[in-house]
């Protein structure tokens, strides 16, 4: 089994979050793959619900979190 490390963005309303993840491939011929870890699926989730309530503090436990500013078009 191969593992890497991996960025995935989660995206909710004004914020964006980069999460920290492994992904997973099976080596085998039958191999599944690449794909996250139920641990890492539920750190996504947990993120994603944190910024949907507004608590951004508990996002920034398992990401990176920027807030989204539209840029006037001039």
């Amino acid at each position: 089994m191969t593992r890497r490390t991996h960025v995935e963005l989660v995206k909710e309303g004004d914020y964006v979050a980069e999460v920290d993840v492994e992904l997973l491939d099976d080596d085998g011929p039958d191999g599944w793959g690449p794909y996250l870890s139920a641990g890492d699926a539920l750190k996504l989730d947990d993120v994603r619900q944190s910024l949907r309530r507004g608590n951004v503090v508990e996002a920034t436990r398992n990401a990176r979190v920027y807030r989204l500013v539209p840029v006037p078009a001039a």
